[in-house]
């Protein structure tokens, strides 16, 4: 499996995610010093992983301006002791992150490549279906092998998706998965997460679909494989991340406070000091220290969260 049974390991996803979320008039709230050394902390603490930022147009997401990101990486450096983990949502998003000297010859930024499994919020989230996707993500990984780019990738919508205007639950079948994550790792993506967007899926469901994908590949890259749930409630969210833990999932992504979501999706995450209080109680090894973590949620919530007023969105 690559991890030893009783540890787990926990991407911090509140930088990026929560990122995204905020509005223009917020910016010197959000700024890139506190980005920045939140971002410090995060590492201090032992992270191993950090999503930190996104190269989407600042139309889409005003806090990952081309000036934030410069300076955001010039300050954090390159960091040795943890994946940094930026999104490119296409190849002009891959192309910033080259220029932006976030690819090994600059930061060493690990690129993430993400899709969804449901061809109704493809559309809706990138604008293309999900084999337009999938030939720049094939273009994107062939490029990234050439220079050593790290690859990670994530399946959007992996438990299904609610359409908004009628409240139908698309379906995501074993079969699929399975397909999908022979391609990514084919592609050579260091890592996969399968991400439950709108949370869609109780543990019963997470349980039935993560067991069949996985044995239809004979539990091959298990331990390269991530779990990262959307949802309007966090111990539900727990929950879910315990049955995949049953079935020997062992990489997990939170955000403090549980905030971040998608616009398209549930509007928070599980809170990554609840998630690490959850293992640590169960005698299960995070490598973090649940009071210190509750210390930084703490702070960025008094820093941020009481700050920063987000766009009021409908939740599916």
């Amino acid at each position: 499996m690559g991890e030893i049974a009783d540890r787990v390991v926990i991407t911090d996803v509140t930088l990026r995610e929560y990122g995204q979320n905020v509005p223009s008039p917020f910016l010197h709230v959000f700024s890139p010093q506190i980005r920045i050394e939140i971002a410090q902390k995060l590492i201090g603490l032992g992270f191993r992983g950090i999503e930190l930022l996104s190269c989407v147009h600042p139309r889409i997401a005003p806090a990952m301006s081309e000036e934030a990101i410069k300076t955001i990486s010039r300050g954090l450096g390159r960091v040795r002791s943890c994946h940094i983990i930026t999104l490119v949502p296409n190849r002009a998003g891959y192309r910033n992150f080259l220029s932006y000297g976030l690819g090994p010859d600059g930061y060493n930024h690990s690129a993430g490549i993400f899709f969804s499994a449901v061809e109704a919020h493809n559309l809706l989230n990138l604008g293309n279906s999900i084999q337009e996707t999938l030939d720049e993500c094939k273009g994107i990984a062939k490029d990234a092998a050439t220079r050593g780019v790290r690859l990670v990738a994530y399946i959007s919508a992996a438990f299904g998706f609610r359409k908004p205007e009628t409240g139908e639950i698309f379906r995501v079948k074993a079969q699929d998965i399975a397909r999908y994550l022979d391609l990514l790792f084919d592609l050579g993506a260091a890592a996969v997460t399968l991400s439950d967007l709108q949370g869609v899926a109780g543990q019963e469901l997470t349980l039935k679909l993560l067991d069949e994908s996985m044995n239809l590949r004979k539990g091959r890259d298990l331990g390269k494989i991530g779990y990262h749930p959307h949802h309007v409630s966090g111990p539900e969210a727990i929950a879910n991340s315990m049955a995949a833990y049953e079935i020997g999932i062992r990489h997990f992504d939170a955000s403090l406070g549980g905030t971040g979501g998608c616009v398209t999706g549930a509007p928070g995450n599980q809170p990554t000091e609840a998630l690490v209080r959850f293992f640590e109680v169960k005698g299960i090894q995070t490598g973090l220290k649940q009071d210190d973590v509750s210390a930084l949620a703490e702070f960025v919530t008094k820093e941020l969260y009481r700050n920063i007023v987000l766009p009021v969105r409908k939740h599916d």
